[in-house]
């Protein structure tokens, strides 16, 4: 792996994860020095994050990680609604209704009560978006997706754990899968249609709760 890949992948496991928070500042000499790496291929590094939306320049050697604000939530579900609901539509057509019936059935014996439950259930979450990509066979529409769930995961981070909101969420994505496997695009559309109107509620209360 050349330097100024393995310098992005770290740094976007960081802000990912919330290791980086939104505003911590990411100097060059001291990133460099951090990660290993020479300055220039940390530049290309913070250089492809800065395309990502993830971080901004404040001075020429100076990078701080992107602020989250309510509105860019907003405006990234927005895109999230009209990219996901294609797929869902373009799947339940094209995609192989046992791999979904399959998934259906995963969702519904999915368990959300301990963390390791949580994690399981987050991999099988991760297992559907790469099925679902595989069957809607339109490398434009998985691309964009990708830049998408890149934003998500760190969107998702930004909410407090609500066990209600993810036992809801199983029996959503269960509906989902389900409607694919039928073969029924409208509903597959409006399931995740309804999918992401609660997830974008529960983020937007988590924040406003965080609020002083």
């Amino acid at each position: 792996m050349r330097a100024s890949d393995r310098a992005y992948a770290t740094l976007l496991d960081e802000i990912q994860s919330g290791s980086l928070p939104p505003g911590a500042v990411l100097g060059e000499v001291e990133q460099a020095a951090r990660l290993g790496v020479s300055r220039t291929p940390l530049r290309e590094a913070l250089s492809r994050l800065g395309a990502d939306g993830l971080v901004v320049q404040q001075s020429p050697r100076v990078t701080v990680v992107a602020a989250i604000a309510a509105s860019d939530i907003r405006e990234l579900f927005e895109v999230r609604r009209a990219l996901e609901e294609t797929a869902a539509r373009l799947a339940a057509k094209r995609g192989d209704a046992s791999v979904f019936s399959a998934l259906a059935d995963e969702f519904a014996h999915a368990s959300v009560r301990a963390q390791d439950d949580r994690d399981a259930y987050y991999a099988l979450i991760a297992r559907f978006d790469s099925l679902l990509d595989a069957s809607i066979a339109n490398d434009y529409l998985t691309s964009a997706l990708r830049t998408i769930r890149t934003h998500l995961v760190r969107v998702r981070r930004l909410a407090r754990d609500n066990p209600a909101r993810l036992a809801a969420s199983v029996g959503e994505h269960r509906l989902i899968a389900e409607a694919i496997a039928s073969g029924d695009s409208e509903l597959a559309a409006h399931a995740t249609h309804v999918h992401l109107h609660n997830a974008l509620s529960n983020i937007l209360d988590s924040l406003k709760g965080d609020a002083p």
